[in-house]
């Protein structure tokens, strides 16, 4: 019937929201500093990223092949092919152009993809949010329903306490009047009060 108040701050809102920029920058950097250390046009490194890629990428297409494909490991693994052949580009490259053209196509497609499933979620949530009011406001009918009745059983209950409270006061000043005889009432049918 009484919802909790909740209050999350700005930051909390925001922050999956960041996360694929986070993410692609993550690689980007960690790329750039595999090129400061060596990487920077080895056909060594360039070769084991490549097969790496192409090795996620493939089991990205396995994982989505047939019905009963898991979208989710396939785009786990195709998120990690990007990734690899970002890393692997940013740390070939020798200037900043080429990795930052690459990290602004990867993040892009990233926020493209997860725009997706963000919409999705706040569809099947609002549903969800619908759903629950509809329900609350049925029991809420339920509920009114219930305590109108429970009120008119009480008010019922009390009235029938006030009545035998009264029905018994009157018998008892009945009884000590004068000249009464419980009998008299008795043969004619009436109930007998409370003997003497």
């Amino acid at each position: 019937m009484y919802e909790p108040i909740t209050y999350q701050h700005w930051a909390i809102k925001l922050a999956p929201k960041a996360v694929p920029a986070v993410a692609t920058s993550t690689v980007l950097i960690l790329g750039r500093i595999w090129n400061a250390n060596g990487a920077e046009h080895s056909t060594g490194n360039a070769a084991l990223m490549t097969v790496l890629a192409l090795g996620a990428a493939a089991a990205g297409g396995l994982a989505s092949a047939g019905r009963a494909g898991d979208a989710a490991l396939a785009g786990t693994a195709f998120a990690l092919s990007g990734g690899l052949a970002l890393a692997g580009v940013a740390g070939y490259a020798d200037g900043l152009s080429l990795p930052l053209l690459l990290w602004a196509l990867a993040t892009t497609v990233a926020y493209s993809l997860a725009n997706r499933y963000w919409r999705t979620d706040r569809r099947e949530s609002l549903a969800h949010d619908r759903h629950i009011a509809a329900r609350r406001e049925e029991h809420a009918h339920v509920e009114r329903v219930e305590i109108l009745r429970a009120h008119t059983q009480i008010e019922v209950a009390r009235e029938a306490s006030t009545y035998a409270t009264a029905l018994a006061e009157a018998m008892t000043t009945r009884a000590m009047l004068p000249g009464f005889d419980p009998e008299v009432l008795t043969r004619a049918g009436l109930p007998s009060g409370p003997t003497k």
